[in-house]
């Protein structure tokens, strides 16, 4: 059976979003991931569900990597893992450089490098089988000789980790990246997935990294799903409109043109000249003629919104693409409850 999550958003969850997150728990919900932009960190968040939970998987989705030291990424994780007893799952991403940059004023550099070298030094902290070292091109530790004060001396972490490793997923969407994902994650967290192309945009990526993938670890988890919406007529498809703004947001707005990841995306779906113009409009402050450009085709193929015949085809289509857990954001439609439309999703899924 695919497993069922939701995220909270990164705009900043609040405590009532949290407190409903235990009546999902209740319904059958496996997994929540919480975001993490420039708005409330996520941690506290996180470290918060923890305590009102007591089964599903917590997850950062995403923690970028360039707002904390790799060190001080392992330390959240071992802390949230204790909290929640072993729920928490690392997801890790590169966020933009318009938030990296501006934001917290650091160099949007070497992605793909930095993520690599910070796995490792995550599960060397969390397995304590030696001081850390580690001589990457990103990352010295201790310092190396002329930088710093030349006091730095290996460490062990000084706590315990609950687990000696913490699973590791990665939201990715490059061919390079995507195959780092194959390779050394547990799971991989995509973005506007569309099952019936997933194997022509992302197929070769998937493949190269799982040639390389350590044997020891079981097969790459998928997430995706979307807006989740059940229902006949106008509402689930209302539901499935709220995603126009969002993915204008992603695709004319994430980023500078000429370095936008979404956007690349959609082009590698087939959706060049409409990549070209939700750009144009979104950068010229056309925010509603940007949304109104989105193809129809991409938001019904990569939401869960329509009759109960629908979302288990497209629930098939997600599981034949290799996606194994469904993550959705759940729009009840008419009488329904939240819950109501999650235990829908999950007999649906079975």
């Amino acid at each position: 059976m695919m497993r069922i999550a939701t995220t909270i958003s990164f705009a900043g969850g609040s405590k009532d979003f949290a407190r409903s997150i235990v009546e999902m728990e209740k319904a059958g919900l496996d997994q929540v991931w919480v975001g993490e932009a420039y708005g409330f960190d996520s941690p506290s968040l996180m470290g918060y569900l923890a305590s009102l939970t007591d089964k599903i998987e917590i997850g950062s989705g995403i923690m970028p990597i360039y707002y904390r030291s790799p060190a001080l990424i392992a330390m959240t994780a071992a802390g949230i893992d204790a909290l929640s007893d072993g729920r928490f799952n690392l997801g890790l991403g590169s966020s933009g450089p318009q938030v990296v940059e501006g934001w917290h004023g650091v160099p949007f550099d070497a992605p793909i490098a930095r993520t690599r070298e910070i796995i490792d030094i995550c599960r060397q902290i969390w397995a304590r089988e030696a001081p850390l070292r580690h001589d990457g091109r990103n990352y010295h530790l201790p310092l190396s000789t002329g930088e710093g004060t030349g006091s730095g001396k290996p460490l062990r972490m000084m706590a315990h980790p609950l687990r000696p490793r913490i699973p590791v997923w990665l939201a990715s969407l490059g061919h390079k990246n995507v195959a780092m994902a194959a390779e050394i994650a547990e799971g991989w967290l995509p973005i506007f997935f569309q099952p019936e192309k997933a194997k022509d945009v992302w197929g070769a990526s998937l493949a190269l990294g799982a040639e390389k993938r350590d044997p020891s670890l079981a097969p790459l988890e998928i997430a995706a799903g979307g807006i989740l919406s059940i229902g006949e007529g106008e509402q689930a498809a209302a539901a499935a409109e709220t995603a126009r703004p969002f993915i204008a947001l992603h695709v004319g707005g994430g980023g500078a043109r000429g370095h936008n990841f979404y956007n690349d995306l959609i082009r590698r779906y087939g959706y060049e000249r409409e990549a070209d113009v939700i750009q144009d409009l979104y950068l010229a402050g056309k925010k509603d003629e940007a949304a109104a450009a989105v193809p129809e085709e991409l938001i019904r193929l990569t939401n869960l919104c329509g009759p109960a015949s629908w979302v288990k085809e497209r629930i098939a289509a997600l599981r034949e693409a290799g996606v194994t857990c469904l993550k959705v954001d759940p729009r009840p439609t008419g009488a329904q409850s939240v819950t109501h439309v999650l235990s829908q999703l999950k007999e649906l899924a079975a």
